[in-house]
C-alpha cells in the first residue's frame, strides 16, 4: 500500500507547484515536498475511503510532505470518531508544518464537540507546536459559533509559546473571534490578555477582515501596543 500510493503522488506531480509550496513552507527540505495539488489530494482520499488504510496510517514518520497531506485527508473522511480521535493522536506527533496541522480537519469531530473539548487542553499542554496549534485550531474551526462560550476562549488565551506558528494561529484565532463574536472578545484585546505580539498581530489580521465592520477596525487601531 505505501509503495502503491507515493507511486500514485509522483503520478500527480506538479514541478511547478512544488517549487511554491517549497517557498511557503520552508522549514521541510524541498526534496521532500513532491508537489500534488489539494484538490488531487482530496480525490485521492476520496478514492482509497473505505479501504483498508491502516498500514499507511500505522507508517509514520513519512517520508513526504504530501503523504502528510493525503494522511489527514483520509482522518478527514473518517466517520468512527472513536477511530479517528485515535489516529489524529497518533498522527499529531508527526505533523511538522503549518499546511499539514490547518488541512487536518475530521468532519466527524462537529459531531462529538462534547468529547473533543476535552482533547483541547491536553493538547495546548503537550509541547509540541503544531499540536498546540491543532488544538486552538479546533476551538476556531468548531467552537465560535452558536456553542461559542468566553471559556474557550480562555483556553486559547492562556496559550504561551515562543513558537511563531503557535502564536500565529491563537493570533488568527482572535482575529476570527473578533469577527464572530465582537462584543465577548473585545475585552481580552483591551485588556491585553494576550503576549505583545499576537496582541498585535489578532489586530492586524481581524483590520485585513471583511467581516469586522470600519467602525470596530477604527476602534481596533487605538489598541495596538
Amino acid at each position: 500500500m505505501k509503495d502503491e500510493i507515493r507511486r500514485r503522488l509522483f503520478e500527480l506531480r506538479d514541478t511547478e507547484y512544488r517549487d511554491f509550496n517549497a517557498g511557503i513552507i520552508n522549514n521541510i527540505p524541498k526534496e521532500r515536498i513532491i508537489g500534488v495539488r489539494s484538490p488531487e489530494l482530496k480525490k485521492l482520499a476520496a478514492e482509497y475511503k473505505g479501504r483498508d488504510m491502516g498500514a499507511f496510517l500505522a507508517g509514520l514518520p513519512h517520508k513526504y510532505h504530501e503523504e502528510n497531506c493525503l494522511h489527514a485527508q483520509l482522518l478527514n473522511v473518517m466517520k468512527v470518531y472513536e477511530q479517528c480521535m485515535r489516529e489524529t493522536e497518533r498522527f499529531l506527533p508527526y505533523i511538522d508544518n503549518w499546511a499539514v496541522c490547518d488541512s487536518l480537519a475530521p468532519k466527524v469531530f462537529a459531531k462529538h464537540k462534547p468529547e473533543l473539548l476535552k482533547k483541547i487542553p491536553v493538547w495546548h499542554s503537550s509541547g509540541q507546536t503544531y499540536t498546540i496549534r491543532f488544538g486552538t485550531g479546533a476551538l476556531m474551526r468548531w467552537f465560535l459559533d452558536s456553542d461559542f462560550d468566553v471559556r474557550y476562549a480562555d483556553m486559547a488565551a492562556a496559550v504561551r509559546s515562543d513558537e511563531y506558528y503557535v502564536n500565529m494561529m491563537t493570533a488568527w484565532y482572535f482575529a476570527t473571534a473578533l469577527a464572530k463574536q465582537y462584543d465577548a472578545i473585545l475585552p481580552y484585546i483591551e485588556q491585553r490578555r494576550l503576549d505583545p505580539w499576537t496582541h498585535n498581530k489578532a489586530i492586524q489580521k481581524a483590520i485585513e477582515s471583511r467581516r469586522v465592520s470600519d467602525e470596530h477596525k477604527d476602534y481596533l487601531r487605538t489598541l495596538k501596543v
